[in-house]
């Protein structure tokens, strides 16, 4: 087989022992290559290829700068510390996305403060935020959910409204753009990530994206063990730069192999995409008008670069059905999964703040209700024919289970 034609085993969250896996990273010998060059180089870590990777996907996310950690969630971290949020603050957030967007309001001290969500774009919904503005607010934490830019302008205007910062979890929404903007460059700050589910992947990794250059010199020292910042260096001082520490930091660097693994995805960027673009176009062909589910509701002006590809069973279906079906398409040998679960009903929020079902109805009744199909780049024509098929068997047998 021709070099540039390989293509990368199902990836991490996937059964390699499933037909239809329900994620992959796509991985080409470009990536194999750079990740060589980089070992051949000496330079593992804090080196050049750092800098080009930060570079392409600012841009990508129409921003000034980029600075590069392990993980979406470091990234979400580090945000909040700088913008000097922490104990006695409240963070408006969603109670559906994956927990590390509230986990890490937890990290900073502060307080999250959920709101309900929108049922067409489950994103929160705009006038819930507005209307939990309290004296303690100091930050919007918006979600694009599963990858949908919906009403991000509307949480960037009331953010200004009222003087409060607003930073952009686009940890699952590179490459989608919403009225003309790109996802990151809505909020003071935007966060991507780059888990091999992802549209693109760095093994582990993400991005903070801002327009804000002290911001981002102020999460490039704190990504450092602290580290000064250029603006705390006099000539004199640079030469010990390496063990000085102006503050508390953390060891959230990412190394140049995982940042070259990120250069060759984002030089292929544009046909990753549109190979994603066309899976999700062939499930909605495929789907639409399938009786018992929802499909993804995509507002106009929406360019989607698509993170997963969910559907959701109409109102009437239990969790305990929708868990049903799910578990018939593993027995079909096809990846599944229910996205996401709430946030405020997992224990460890639950025990800090006795949240009870029913506090959050409808993002609780859109998780109850929601499966994740198999997408990535691998997928083909005859993949969702059989996906499709399965799913129409699964929920054909439970509406005769119930008589």
């Amino acid at each position: 087989m021709p070099r540039s034609d390989h293509r990368s085993r199902p990836g991490q969250g996937s059964d390699p022992n499933q037909e239809i896996s329900l994620s992959g990273p796509d991985i080409t010998d470009q990536e194999i290559d750079a990740v060589v060059e980089v070992m051949r180089s000496g330079r593992l870590s804090m080196g050049p290829t750092q800098e080009v990777f930060e570079g392409l996907v600012a841009e990508a996310a129409g921003c000034d700068h980029g600075v590069a950690v392990n993980s979406g969630t470091s990234g979400l971290h580090l945000a909040l510390l700088a913008l000097g949020i922490g104990p006695g603050d409240e963070v408006i957030t969603t109670p559906f996305s994956f927990v590390a967007s509230a986990n890490a309001i937890l990290y900073v001290g502060a307080t999250p403060k959920f709101v309900d969500i929108c049922p067409r774009s489950l994103n929160m919904d705009p006038d819930r935020v507005e209307a939990a503005i309290g004296p303690r607010t100091k930050a919007i934490l918006a979600v694009e959910a599963l990858g949908n830019p919906t009403h991000m302008d509307r949480y960037a205007a009331i953010a200004a409204k009222h003087e409060i910062h607003l930073i952009e979890d686009c940890c699952e929404a590179l490459g989608t753009e919403y009225k003309g903007r790109k996802c990151g460059s809505f909020g003071r700050v935007g966060v991507f990530g780059f888990y091999p589910n992802k549209q693109i992947t760095t093994g582990e990794g993400g991005m903070i994206v801002t327009d804000d250059a002290r911001l981002a010199d102020l999460c490039r020292s704190l990504r450092n063990q602290g580290r000064p910042m250029p603006s705390e260096l006099s000539d004199s001082a640079s030469l010990g730069m390496w063990l000085s520490h102006e503050r508390l930091g953390y060891n959230y660097r990412l190394s140049d192999i995982a940042c070259a693994i990120g250069v060759a995805q984002m030089r292929r960027f544009e046909d990753i995409m549109e190979a994603r673009r066309s899976v999700a176009v062939e499930y909605l062909d495929r789907l639409m008008g399938m009786p018992g589910i929802i499909l993804p509701t995509i507002e106009s002006g929406t360019s989607m670069s698509w993170f997963v590809f969910t559907v959701r069973l109409e109102r009437g279906y239990t969790a305990e059905e929708r868990d049903r079906v799910i578990q018939g398409l593993r027995n079909h040998d096809i990846g599944a999964a229910a996205y996401f679960p709430c946030i405020h009903l997992m224990p460890e929020y639950i025990r800090r703040f006795g949240y009870e079902p029913g506090t959050f109805p409808i993002a609780e009744s859109v998780s109850d209700r929601t499966i994740a199909l198999p997408f990535h780049n691998r997928i083909t024509p005859r993949d969702i024919d059989l996906v499709a098929q399965t799913l129409s068997l699964m929920l054909t047998r439970e509406n005769l289970a119930r008589g």
